[in-house]
């Protein structure tokens, strides 16, 4: 089943890792999906927002992390099974305990430099693509959480990942950099791209003239596949990404209108996945007059 997909734009700020967030939680509590969170941010953003800075710090300095991993193998050419870098019992959502994560850590952004000096491109494309084929097998939704720009990491996870989804922010800035990641996806197509799913509209200004004109000229546009839900910008939701040391329901965690908005939005993307999974079904020729 094609169930991988990277979450990325490459403007920065549109809120990415907040919404991947949101969503594994949702998928979790609401759809009872198995969900990993890969996180792939050199700023472990999403990681913080998962589990408690000490315990994050503490695998860091364990060497647990998805730096690690691709490190030994990679650059050593180790043989490590990626089961062992995968942490249970993350999200402080009480109904979220199908929610599993593999933590990143800011040396990422070395280990790139390093990929990228003994020109090693292909293989990090090769363990990453064998990273997917077997979390696809485990879990139901695998969540990639990409860093803003266009990395060598990033771009191996949008050529070996099944879809790719692009929240942005509805003003000028943000929309160009998705203009950007067209052009991109342009580039080389018999590397293969992750399959578009679509665009997501998040942080959305209510009462806004300018945000509402930008959002319907992001669904004017067939190419968008634009998501009918938008994220609203409200408190509630920034105060989610903030990790507690104690449980709390989902309904606490994203209460009324923030809360609407996940889950309906969340809907949508479980909807098309599942679509673009459903068996195509081949039109018959009809059947010829007889004479």
């Amino acid at each position: 089943m094609r169930n991988s997909i990277a979450v990325m734009n490459t403007k920065g700020g549109v809120g990415k890792s907040t919404l991947v967030l949101a969503l594994a939680e949702t998928i979790s509590a609401y759809h009872g999906k198995n969900v990993l969170v890969i996180d792939s941010d050199a700023q472990a953003s999403v990681s913080s927002m998962l589990m408690s800075v000490s315990s994050l710090y503490k695998l860091q300095s364990e060497g647990a992390t998805i730096v690690d991993y691709l490190h030994g193998r990679v650059l050593k050419g180790q043989t490590i099974d990626w089961p062992k870098f995968i942490v249970r019992n993350v999200s402080d959502v009480d109904d979220s305990r199908s929610l599993f994560l593999l933590p990143s850590d800011m040396q990422l952004t070395l280990l790139e430099r390093e990929v990228s000096k003994e020109n090693l491109h292909a293989r990090l494309r090769e363990v990453i693509g064998e990273l997917l084929t077997g979390v696809r097998r485990v879990f139901d939704v695998v969540l990639i959480d990409c860093p803003p720009g266009l990395s060598v990491l990033t771009e191996c996870w949008l050529r070996e990942a099944d879809f790719h989804i692009s929240p942005t922010k509805a003003d000028y800035v943000s929309v160009c950099g998705l203009e950007v990641f067209r052009r991109f996806k342009g580039l080389n197509p018999e590397m293969g791209f992750a399959e578009n799913l679509g665009v997501i509209v998040n942080m959305k200004e209510a009462n806004s003239a300018s945000d509402e004109e930008y959002h319907r000229w992001l669904q004017a546009n067939a190419e968008n596949a634009c998501f009918a839900q938008a994220i609203p910008r409200m408190p509630a939701l920034q105060d989610a990404a903030n990790y507690q040391g104690y449980e709390r329901s989902y309904l606490a965690k994203y209460p009324g209108q923030v809360g609407t908005a996940v889950r309906a939005l969340t809907d949508e993307v479980m909807s098309r996945v599942s679509a673009r999974n459903a068996p195509k079904v081949e039109a018959k020729e009809p059947a010829a007059a007889s004479a």
